[in-house]
């Protein structure tokens, strides 16, 4: 009879774990993490991911600390980057470290990357150690984790939603005054916040204006990270006025407007002989069709229209992907669907632009032919040149190298090289057929 109860028992708690995650959560908080692990445990992975996404993300941070490493690599393996690195994020640097290691290479470089910032940046100065509750949870359940704290430094909380965006913050003084069981979704106050990836000017630009003691930091998506506190952010200004004087006078590491010449002239001339290189590189391709072009000289006039469009479709789509890493809106691995996407964006703008462009050229040139080649062309090197922009930055970064230095020296070589290959490879292939003289 007791092995048939405790079947039950397991049989009902796992059935609960797996049809009401957030209830599962809000309770499992209030458990010693020794027995959320082990519930954890027993759970099969796919429900014990989505109640360990949902449970505070203090408590998560403790489980973290305490779990082993084959669960860890379980629930870590597919979790959302964004909670992983926020969660992993709050622990110690050594065990930050080890839980890295021992994760496949891909998904450990990807939650470094989402727990760095600049050393001008909003998240590079925040502590991630802050205390968040949920909108579900009750006055008491606050009073009941401060007095575990026992922080002195409290003097708001901040306040999430299920999914773990940011819904505002309540002073500890409505707290206190506030029955036990109500529920923080009642109280909780609009708050001001910067993303992690703000200047430091505009922390200190909000810190004045507001007046605040401490400024929250999310991310891109509005999900808390962690804050700001108030001397850390008087030692920043302080920071802030040492570098301003030291730019007064071009003293840094990067090159800046009165910068020494030979500093200048270091920067900038290795990149210049390399875009000389790949210039040559494209000059070779169109040498190859030198016959095509002495015969059909008219082609000559068209080259720079494909090449520059090309390259104008390859920057917006290489600006586009820059961006999304440096605001780790996309990932390495989700390299395919961002080529994917640009791959159609070049397609249906290369066609608009293909019968624009055909019907000038034809009008032009007289000729009917050209027209349908450059139309062609058009659209296949836009196409390449909206994937190059993806697939370029992400290949560089994937390699360890900054997408920032080299991206657009490569982008340019290949949307030159694509560009004429298309348009005088097509002219070359199709001359005889489309009667091009």
């Amino acid at each position: 009879m007791k092995g048939t109860a405790a079947k039950v028992k397991d049989s009902l708690v796992k059935e609960y774990l797996e049809k009401f995650p957030m209830k599962a959560a809000l309770l499992l908080d209030t458990f010693p993490v020794d027995k959320i692990l082990q519930y954890l445990n027993e759970a099969p992975l796919t429900t014990a991911k989505e109640v360990f996404a949902r449970l505070n993300p203090d408590v998560a941070s403790e489980v973290l600390s305490e779990m082993e490493d084959d669960l860890f690599i379980q629930i870590y393996s597919g979790l959302d980057t964004h909670l992983g690195a926020r969660i992993l994020s709050r622990l110690d640097k050594e065990i930050i470290k080890h839980k890295l290691s021992i994760l496949p290479s891909l998904e450990s470089k990807e939650l470094a990357e989402f727990m760095s910032y600049g050393p001008e940046t909003a998240g590079y100065f925040m502590e991630t150690s802050v205390i968040t509750f949920y909108t579900e949870n009750t006055v008491g359940d606050v009073l009941e984790k401060i007095r575990k704290v026992r922080d002195r430094r409290v003097t708001v909380i901040y306040v999430i939603e299920e999914s773990g965006v940011f819904a505002g913050r309540i002073p500890i003084q409505l707290i206190a005054i506030s029955q036990p069981e109500e529920k923080l979704i009642n109280l909780v106050l609009p708050a001001f916040a910067v993303t992690a990836f703000a200047s430091i000017d505009e922390v200190l630009d909000l810190l004045e204006k507001e007046k605040l003691l401490q400024v929250p930091v999310t991310d891109i998506n509005n999900k808390l990270l962690g804050v700001i506190r108030n001397d850390t952010l008087i030692s920043v200004a302080k920071q802030e006025s040492i570098v301003d004087m030291q730019a007064m006078f071009g003293a840094g590491r990067e090159e800046q407007a009165l910068s020494k010449i030979s500093l200048a002239v270091k920067k900038r001339l290795p990149w210049l002989q390399v875009n000389l290189a790949t210039a040559f590189l494209a000059s070779m391709v169109v040498g190859f069709f030198e016959d095509t072009i002495a015969r059909i000289t008219i082609l000559a006039v068209f080259l720079p229209v494909v090449a520059g469009q090309s390259g104008n479709t390859g920057s917006q789509a290489l600006a586009v992907t820059m961006r999304g890493l440096a605001l780790r809106e996309v990932r390495i691995s989700q390299w395919f669907k961002v080529a994917r996407k640009e791959i159609l964006v070049g397609l249906i703008n290369g066609i608009a632009v293909a019968v624009t462009t055909g019907i000038i050229v034809y009008f032009w040139a007289s000729s009917f032919g050209i027209a349908i080649v450059i139309a062609i062309s058009m659209v296949v090197s836009m196409m390449i040149a909206g994937f190059s922009g993806a697939v370029i930055p992400m290949a560089l970064k994937a390699i360890g190298q900054d997408p920032a230095t080299s991206s657009s020296i490569i982008l340019t070589t290949v949307t030159d090289i694509c560009g004429f290959l298309s348009f005088l490879g097509l002219a070359t292939a199709l001359a005889s057929v489309l009667g091009i003289t």
